[in-house]
């Protein structure tokens, strides 16, 4: 926070505090669509708010696509859904130069916008499509702009990109190589509801029930809190936490644990640190704090860190999940 600026400081404080009032609204609403599903939704709002992108991983029937465009909604935004398929073409996604006639009798391209144009896209089943059409989205997802015709068009901010994957069906996929699961910042595990969970969303489903949800925050308004999270301070201390536990995760590294030399092949690059610390600080201001500690790192060190290491074929034999060595790894490193 500006602290040289009392009159700006005042501001970002008031913009904290309408935020975390937004926080709960905007479960509030979405709890009237979705029922669970608290903490993917927190990592949700937090990548939002930090100018990261979200890949969904969960089996069929979770609500991931209602819950995407339930939050588009109440936050105001517009939304397209892709659906990847095998035959998808990257001008499917980006838009195409079309022959019009005009009003004078001349024919003259005009280019018109794909489906990425949205403040909010899914990409549904993302794996679905060869790498050529993957790689459609890199350039949108990186730097907000796309290339047709050998123009460049930028596209309207806030632009956030949710992937979703089928996790147990993996045939007839292109799983998306590791230069582009780098351009996400959360990896997000969807699960099943809980019992009572369960018996709400059948009965909500199979009856008559309909809610409307309201608009929390507009697109203007989440552009200036994505400024706000960059103006958060952190302090040396808490960075270089956050960039130990990343480096912790290579096999190469002096620091490394004995099981990740074992169980790990590739551990995750600096872009883990950095979304690792935007992510720490965006939760420190949801949550009325103005700047993160540790414990806000180690809180989005998962969802960071789980599409970025790579485990090899003895943590396979050992039945070792990514997951559970992350666990024991924030328990090595606490």
């Amino acid at each position: 926070m500006p602290a040289n600026n009392p009159a700006a400081a005042q501001s970002d404080i008031q913009a904290v505090e309408r935020l975390c009032a937004a926080r709960q609204k905007i479960h509030d609403e979405i709890g009237k669509v979705i029922v669970g599903q608290r903490e993917v939704l927190d990592q949700m709002i937090v990548a939002l708010l930090a100018r990261g992108h979200c890949l969904l991983v969960g089996v069929p029937g979770l609500a991931k696509t209602l819950m995407i465009s339930t939050l588009s909604r109440l936050l105001d935004l517009s939304f397209n859904r892709i659906q990847f398929t095998p035959d998808l073409m990257p001008s499917d996604i980006i838009g195409t130069d079309i022959l019009e006639q005009e009003h004078d009798g001349a024919s003259r391209f005009r280019f018109h916008q794909g489906p990425v144009f949205a403040n909010v896209v899914l990409a549904d089943e993302i794996n679905r499509t060869p790498p050529k059409t993957q790689a459609a989205m890199l350039q949108a997802m990186q730097e907000h702009q796309v290339t047709a015709g050998g123009r460049t068009y930028s596209l309207a901010e806030p632009f956030f990109v949710l992937a979703t994957q089928n996790p147990i069906e993996q045939e007839g996929t292109y799983p998306l190589p590791e230069a582009q699961l780098d351009r996400f910042m959360f990896n997000l595990a969807v699960t099943y509801p809980s019992l009572e969970e369960e018996v709400t969303i059948v009965t909500n489903t199979t009856s008559r029930y309909s809610a409307e949800v309201g608009k929390v925050l507009s697109g203007e308004e989440i552009v200036a809190l994505q400024q706000l999270v960059l103006r958060v301070p952190v302090s040396e201390k808490v960075v270089r936490y956050a960039v130990e536990l990343v480096r912790a995760t290579r096999p190469a590294e002096a620091a490394a644990p004995q099981f990740v030399r074992d169980w790990v092949s590739w551990g995750a690059g600096p872009r883990a640190g950095q979304y690792a610390i935007l992510g720490a600080k965006t939760l420190a201001v949801l949550e009325g704090r103005y700047s993160p500690g540790e414990a806000d790192v180690r809180a989005v060190l998962r969802p960071v860190l789980r599409h970025r290491v790579i485990t090899n074929f003895n943590a396979e034999a050992d039945g070792v999940t990514v997951d559970s060595l992350l666990d024991r790894l924030l328990e090595a490193k606490g």
